[in-house]
């Protein structure tokens, strides 16, 4: 098959950011009326390979990439999305990109309106001439026939379903004159369904069409629906690439996960906390947390148990520790050591023992202006009256000040000038050491700690997921940890729970296989009894 038989060929794609390198010489090629599906965890390089065929200015403004883009056989050098839309490549973005309070239409054309002659316009010119109404519509009415939405063009963008803004973004891409590719992002992220099947089968209708698909997905089952083509890409290189025919859904969550993963706790061999009371305990769970929504999670975490949270991301993950700690609305039952936590009541969780590391250090975990000891003693005073003198006016106990956060600064290796140093000042990792600090001087009986090691080098993540283990081996402390880092949760928890879609889908012991592992993290559970409690 020669090159111009393929819409799209990327071959041997590199791209380094700083020390990182995130893509290892990744090569996809998608021929005309082709669904390909580009698989892979969070990280895995999908985002940046999208972005180098877009011509992303974070490409441009970082060194560039290796290798080489070819449209229909030729090469192109891509240097910003427009240049992308003129090849006729689209993206239908996991982002909403409609503009509220436009009509159906005048979002499917924005930027491309039709204009018509008029009196004043052949004296004054092409400036003076109005919109085709008329023409617009027609042309979103087709658009919006070929994704099976019925819907009045006229009707405007605001208030409408998440659904049916998500097939208006699929008609605005496909109005697009001498579109050839179009990329989806997790385009049924957001469906109910039905809306999900109805989005396959107008994806089945325009690859018919002979328009070329990408379709970047996590769910295994819509894959197997609709892909023809399958590529799979792990830690920045591409580690499968297949027919769908030649694979099961079983090979594809596989090999996505498969890494080799040596435990810190428990001598390699899995603890047994069946008997344990209950430390913490979830019933029929909401949070109302942007593009991390929890939908109805019952979960139990056992007193001196290291529980992991993982998933894809944007899959409700992240509203489980946020929701527990009132940063988003919360709904359903929570109890702590069998107290009622009061939910939408900040600073509750904190009275019932429970610290959290957020993975927000910078939006929510730390003041940036203030020195690290100062940070780091700052919830205990708030929450215990810690660190301070009282008599007729509360004064801060200086030395116990300084002695803490010393010792934090060495057990933790905080690089840093001294205690006194601002924490804006310090690098991602060390300000994420600062925030671990803070929860740890509440003494709390659990510890919730969320992506603990992001932003952090490797040397320091062995060194924080030691510094977890220890607390529980020595202190008896009950952590929670939510990670995407899925090899990160199989090496120090005891039990790990896998959410999609707002739920959780299975509960599974960290020597579990890859299999079981890739098919939680795209919605299926090992069996038809799903969650499993210890």
């Amino acid at each position: 098959m020669s090159d111009t038989d393929y819409v799209l060929k990327m071959n041997q794609i590199g791209k380094v950011y700083g020390s990182n390198r995130v893509l290892k010489g990744v090569s996809l090629a998608v021929k005309p009326g082709e669904i390909h599906a580009l698989l892979g965890e969070n990280g895995a390089g999908k985002s940046t390979l999208m972005n180098i065929l877009f011509g992303m200015g974070v490409i441009h403004a970082t060194g560039g990439f290796e290798g080489s883009v070819e449209i229909a056989g030729q090469p192109v050098h891509i240097k910003e999305p427009r240049e992308a839309m003129n090849y006729g490549i689209g993206m239908v973005h996991q982002e909403f990109m409609l503009i509220p309070g436009f009509t159906v239409t005048e979002n499917i054309k924005v930027g491309r309106e039709i204009c018509k002659k008029n009196i004043v316009s052949a004296v004054f010119g092409k400036a003076m001439e109005t919109l085709d109404r008329s023409a617009m519509d027609a042309d979103a009415r087709k658009a919006l026939k070929t994704v099976g939405l019925n819907i009045e063009e006229y009707t405007k963008i605001e208030g409408l379903p998440v659904g049916h803004m998500q097939f208006i973004e699929i008609a605005r891409e496909i109005d697009k004159k001498g579109i050839k590719l179009l990329v989806f992002d997790e385009p049924t992220a957001v469906l109910t369904e039905s809306e999900a099947e109805q989005l396959l089968n107008a994806m089945r209708s325009l690859a018919k069409s002979g328009i070329a698909i990408i379709f970047i997905t996590h769910r295994l089952s819509e894959v197997m629906a609709v892909a023809d083509e399958i590529t799979v890409l792990r830690d920045g290189e591409s580690v499968y690439d297949c027919h769908k025919a030649d694979t099961t859904v079983e090979e594809l969550a596989q090999v996505m996960i498969g890494r080799q993963v040596t435990r810190m706790v428990g001598g390699g061999e899995n603890r047994n906390f069946s008997g344990a009371k209950e430390a913490l305990v979830l019933k029929d769970f909401y949070v109302d947390m942007p593009g991390e929504q929890v939908k109805g999670v019952d979960m139990v975490v056992r007193d001196g148990e290291i529980f992991g949270i993982g998933g894809l991301a944007g899959q409700g993950k992240m509203g489980i520790p946020n929701g527990i700690m009132n940063l988003f609305e919360a709904a359903g039952e929570v109890t702590v050591y069998g107290k009622k936590l009061a939910l939408n009541k900040l600073g509750a969780a904190l009275k019932l023992g429970i610290a959290s590391v957020s993975e927000d250090r910078r939006g929510v975990g730390l003041m940036l202006d203030q020195s690290i000891e100062s940070n780091i003693c700052f919830s205990a005073m708030q929450v215990h009256g810690d660190f301070l003198h009282f008599g007729p006016i509360a004064q801060k106990n200086a030395k116990a000040i300084r002695g803490l956060a010393n010792q934090m600064i060495t057990e933790l290796d905080i690089r840093c000038a001294g205690p006194t140093q601002p924490v804006g000042s310090l690098s991602g990792g060390n300000q994420q050491k600062v925030c671990l600090s803070r929860a740890l001087a509440l003494h709390p009986k659990i510890l919730i700690v969320a992506e603990p090691t992001r932003g952090i080098d490797i040397g320091a993540k062995e060194l924080v997921l030691k510094m977890l283990v220890r607390l529980n081996q020595e202190q008896g402390m009950t952590v929670l940890m939510v990670s995407s880092e899925l090899v990160e949760l199989r090496s120090i928890c005891d039990r790990i729970a896998i959410v999609s879609d707002g739920t959780i889908v299975d509960v599974l012991p960290p020597d579990a296989s890859d299999v079981d592992f890739g098919l939680a993290m795209g919605g299926h559970a090992r069996d038809s009894k799903g969650v499993e409690s210890a």
